[in-house]
């Protein structure tokens, strides 16, 4: 699967000043006016005026504010916009000739992973783009849940995608909702809040047991972290993901890319995935 291009809106409200929001923000990171001055190397009554909009932050200021306060790249031009000034970041299509080296640069990443699982996803938990470990695991999905946009978590958790065949869904179920509610906490994303709340109403099937032949030849295993344990055609494969992001991304769509890659947690799982890529 190929990088997609994608956007999102900004969810800072329309018409608010820069003071309420920057308020706004540094009541959501539970830090008093005192800590950000003196993070900000500023003063706690200048840091009140420009909450009350008695004074008007500097260009400057609203990006140390921000930065301190640990505001998303996209909300931080919600923010200089709110102010009266010019975004800071770009926000490039990834379907942009811009794009170029971090497209190819992503397809190769994941697929350099194979045949262990990879992929890129946006803010939105959309697939932008998969390697052939993931494809395998999607084998047998309807096609109504495979047409683009290919959302991940409503791929994982919807009664006819993954779910029935995820051994350990109820587990998985909540670690990728506290996922999502980690990242509307940090986003304030509607259209987040909107996806949490359709997949967490999926109704939960029961996953399919495990045949005594195969709980026997099993060996236990200590897990060094919440496993992915999925069935493919008849045995149970075990994953570790772990999700890196770009490191002081100066665009909002690079700023909001993840790769998640999935390690094979066990012996059986690296031998099974080796002798069907071979």
């Amino acid at each position: 699967m190929t990088v997609a291009s994608g956007a999102r809106a900004s969810a800072a409200p329309s018409g608010q000043g820069v003071g309420p929001l920057l308020r706004a923000w540094r009541e959501r990171r539970r830090v008093s006016q005192l800590e950000l001055a003196l993070r900000a190397d500023s003063s706690a009554r200048h840091i009140s005026f420009i909450e009350t909009g008695r004074s008007r932050p500097s260009e400057e200021m609203v990006l140390r504010l921000a930065e301190h306060l640990d505001v998303p790249v996209r909300e931080r031009n919600a923010l200089l916009l709110a102010a009266g000034y010019a975004p800071h970041y770009r926000e490039t299509p990834l379907d942009d000739p811009a794009m170029d080296a971090l497209r190819a640069g992503v397809e190769r990443l994941i697929q350099g992973y194979e045949p262990y699982p990879a992929l890129v996803v946006d803010a939105m938990y959309d697939v932008v783009a998969a390697n052939r470990g993931i494809m395998m695991l999607l084998d047998g999905i309807p096609e109504s849940l495979l047409a683009p946009p290919l959302n991940a978590m409503r791929l994982t958790l919807h009664p006819q995608g993954l779910a029935p065949r995820i051994r350990n869904l109820r587990e998985w179920r909540g670690h990728l909702l506290s996922q999502m509610e980690r990242q509307i906490a940090l986003h304030r994303s509607a259209p987040l809040r909107e996806l949490y709340e359709e997949v967490a109403a999926f109704p939960v099937p029961e996953s399919a047991p495990e045949s005594e032949a195969e709980s026997e030849q099993e060996e236990f295993v200590p897990y060094f972290a919440l496993p992915l344990r999925i069935e493919h055609e008849g045995r149970t494969l075990s994953f570790i993901s772990s999700i890196s992001t770009f490191n002081t991304p100066m665009d909002v769509t690079v700023a909001e890319l993840a790769i998640e890659t999935f390690l094979p947690a066990d012996p059986a799982t690296v031998k099974y995935l080796h002798a069907l890529a071979g």
